[in-house]
C-alpha cells in the first residue's frame, strides 16, 4: 500500500511503560480487597439464598460488561462511530424479557440450565448434550479467548509486560477467590467491582469530553500516512448514526431491528452466565427487579465506551486510526488496524497518576468478573450435562474436581484461539463477537423458543432445527475465516455468500431456516407425549397464576405490556 508522508515515530509507543508508586499501590490495594471479599464469602456465607435485587442486577452487569466491552466497543467507536451502541440498547429489551417472561418458566420447571429444561420438554438427552457442548464451544470462542485477548491488549500497551505472562497471572487471582468462595464470591464482588467500573469509566469519560467536542473532531480524525486514492483512514459519513444503509452500510439497520435480537435473546434469556446470576435471586420479584437494574445500567456503555473510543481517534489518529498496515504493525502488533488500542490508549495518555491506576483496576475488574462467571457457568454445564451422563454416580467431590479440570483445558484452548481473534474483522473484536453469535446462537434460540411457546414442537424437530441450523452457522463462520475481510486498499474477492449477506442478514435467514426445520420436522411425525407437556404447563400456573403479593405498579405495566407485545391477551404471568 503506497504512503504519502513518512510513517510518524513509533518509538514511544513500543516503549515498555513503567507505573507510577501512586498507580502500583492503587492496583495493589484493588487486588487486596477484591481477594479478601472472596474468601470472606467463601468462608461465611455458605450459601445464595439472599441475593437480592441490586447483587443480581449488579452481577448481570459486570458478567455482561467484561473487559472485551470495554476494549471492543471503544475500538468499534473508534473504527466506525456509535453504531455498536445498538447492541447495547438491544440488551436493554432482552434482560427484561429474561425477568418477566423466562425466569417464571425456569423457576416453575426447576431446572438450573436451559439445556435441562430443553431435556424435560423434549425427553431424553441427545438435546441437553449437543446443546450443552455446543455452549463450551460458544464460550471459548466468543467469551473467554476474548476477553484474555482483551485484557492482553490493555496491559500490553499499559505496562508492556508479556501477553501471556500478564494473563496467567490474572488467571491464576481470579482462580483464587473463584474457587476459595465459589459462586457466591463472584457474585459479591461483581457487585463490588461494578461500582470501581462505573466510577472509574465514568471519570475518564469526564476527563475525555473535557478536552475536546466529539461531533466537531471525529470527522476530521485522519492519520497523516494513508493512501490518498482509497477510503484508508477516513471516518465513515455515517458514524453518528444508528440506523444506517440496508445495502452498502457495516450495520444495516433492518439487520439491527431483526437480525441483532435473536442471538441478543440467546445471550440475555438462555444463556447459562445470565440465567445463573437470576437463579440466585432471593425470589422471582428479586429476580424481576435485578433484570431491571441491570436494563437501566445498560445505558451507560454508550458513554463509558463507545465516545471515549471515538475521543481516542480525535486525540491519537496516527496510532488508533492508522491506515498503513506498516505503521499498524509498529503501533500494535496487528496490521489489520489498531482502534482496539483506543480505550488503554486513552488512560495511559490522558488519565493523571492514581487514577491510572484506577482505571487498570477497572479493566482488570471487568476481566475478573467475566471470567469468574464464565467459568463458573462452564464448569456447572459440563459437569451436571455431560460428565453426569457418563458417569451416573460420580459424587460431589468427583464433579468439583472434574470441573476444575476442564476449566484449565478451557483455558488452554482458548488462549490457541487468541490469533484468530486478533485477525478477524478487520481488527474490530466487538464486532468479532457479535459476527460469531450471529452465526452460532439463533438456531438454540429457536428451538428454546419453539419448546417455551409451542406445544406441538417434539424432539426430533428440535434436535433436526439444532443440528442443520448449527451446519449452516458453521459453515459460514468457516467461510469468514477462510476469506477474511479485505483491507480497505484491498479488492473485495469474496463469494457473493459472504460479500453481499451482512452476518446480521444471515443471522435472520438462519434463524427462519431453523424455524422452517423445526416445523416441518415436527408437523410430520408423532406429537409430543401430552403427560409430559402438560406437566410443564401445570407447573408454570402453579407458579404464576396470579401476580405474587407485593408486585408494584409498573411490575404489572410492564408485564402487561410484554403480554400486549406479544399479543397473548393474557398477563404474562399465565403466558403458556
Amino acid at each position: 500500500m503506497p504512503s504519502v508522508s513518512p510513517a510518524p515515530t513509533e518509538g514511544d509507543s513500543k516503549q515498555k511503560q513503567t507505573l507510577p508508586a501512586a498507580d502500583i499501590v492503587v492496583l495493589v490495594v484493588y487486588f487486596l480487597l477484591i481477594l479478601a471479599v472472596g474468601i470472606w464469602v467463601g468462608f461465611f456465607k455458605t450459601s445464595l439464598i439472599a441475593m437480592l435485587c441490586l447483587q443480581v442486577g449488579t452481577s448481570l452487569f459486570a458478567s455482561n460488561v467484561g473487559s472485551g466491552h470495554f476494549i471492543g466497543l471503544a475500538g468499534s467507536g473508534a473504527a466506525s462511530g456509535i453504531g455498536t451502541t445498538a447492541y447495547e440498547w438491544n440488551g436493554m429489551l432482552m434482560v427484561l424479557l429474561l425477568g418477566w417472561l423466562f425466569l417464571p418458566i425456569y423457576i416453575a420447571s426447576g431446572v438450573t440450565t436451559m439445556p435441562e429444561y430443553l431435556q424435560r420438554r423434549f425427553g431424553g438427552k441427545r438435546i441437553q448434550i449437543f446443546i450443552a457442548v455446543l455452549y463450551l464451544f460458544i464460550y471459548i470462542f466468543t467469551k473467554i479467548s476474548v476477553d484474555m485477548y482483551a485484557g492482553a491488549v490493555f496491559i500490553q500497551q499499559a505496562l508492556g509486560w508479556d501477553i501471556y505472562l500478564a494473563v496467567i497471572l490474572l488467571l491464576v487471582i481470579t482462580a483464587l477467590y473463584t474457587v476459595a468462595g465459589g459462586l457466591a464470591a463472584v457474585i459479591y464482588t461483581d457487585a463490588a467491582q461494578t461500582v470501581i467500573m462505573l466510577v472509574g469509566a465514568l471519570t475518564l469519560m469526564g476527563f475525555s469530553m473535557y478536552h475536546l467536542a466529539v461531533f466537531d473532531g471525529y470527522s476530521n480524525a485522519i492519520p497523516s500516512v494513508r493512501d490518498p486514492n482509497t477510503t484508508c483512514g477516513i471516518p465513515r459519513e455515517d458514524a453518528f448514526h444508528l440506523f444506517r444503509d440496508p445495502v452498502t452500510s457495516d450495520l444495516p439497520w433492518p439487520g439491527v431491528l431483526l437480525g441483532m435480537s435473536i442471538p441478543s435473546m440467546w445471550y440475555w434469556c438462555s444463556d447459562q452466565v445470565i440465567v445463573q446470576r437470576s437463579l440466585a435471586a432471593k425470589n422471582l420479584l428479586h429476580a424481576k427487579g435485578g433484570s431491571l437494574l441491570a436494563s437501566y445500567l445498560k445505558v451507560l456503555p454508550f458513554f463509558m465506551m463507545v465516545l471515549p473510543g471515538m475521543i481516542s481517534r480525535i486525540l491519537f489518529p496516527d496510532e488508533v486510526g492508522c491506515a498503513d498496515p506498516e505503521v499498524c504493525k509498529e503501533v500494535c502488533g496487528n496490521s489489520v488496524g489498531c482502534s482496539d488500542i483506543a480505550y488503554a490508549k486513552l488512560v495511559m495518555e490522558l488519565l493523571p497518576s492514581g487514577l491510572r491506576g484506577l482505571m487498570m483496576a477497572v479493566m482488570l475488574a471487568a476481566l475478573m468478573s467475566s471470567l469468574t462467571s464464565i467459568f463458573n457457568s462452564s464448569s456447572t454445564l459440563f459437569t451436571m450435562d455431560l460428565w453426569r451422563h457418563f458417569r451416573r454416580a460420580a459424587s460431589e467431590w468427583e464433579l468439583m474436581i472434574v470441573g476444575r479440570v476442564f476449566v484449565l483445558v478451557l483455558v488452554v484452548v482458548s488462549v490457541l484461539w487468541i490469533p484468530l481473534v486478533q485477525s478477524s474483522q478487520g481488527g474490530q473484536l466487538f464486532i468479532y463477537i457479535q459476527s460469531i453469535s450471529s452465526y452460532l446462537q439463533p438456531p438454540v434460540s429457536v428451538v428454546f423458543i419453539a419448546g417455551c411457546f409451542w406445544r406441538r414442537t417434539n424432539e426430533k424437530g428440535a434436535f433436526l432445527g439444532l443440528v442443520l441450523g448449527l451446519l449452516v452457522g458453521v459453515l459460514r463462520m468457516i467461510l469468514d475465516f477462510i476469506y477474511p475481510l479485505p483491507q480497505c486498499y484491498e479488492t473485495d474477492n469474496r463469494p457473493a455468500v459472504i460479500k453481499y449477506i451482512h452476518y446480521l442478514y444471515f443471522s435472520i435467514i438462519l434463524s427462519l431456516f431453523t424455524l422452517a426445520v423445526v416445523v416441518c420436522v415436527s408437523l410430520a411425525t408423532e406429537k409430543p407425549r401430552e403427560a409430559q407437556v402438560n406437566t410443564l404447563i401445570t407447573l408454570y400456573r402453579s407458579e404464576c397464576s396470579s401476580p405474587p403479593a407485593g408486585v408494584c405498579f409498573y411490575d404489572f405495566i410492564i408485564s402487561t405490556a410484554i403480554s400486549l407485545f406479544l399479543l397473548t391477551g393474557d398477563p404474562v404471568y399465565c403466558l403458556v
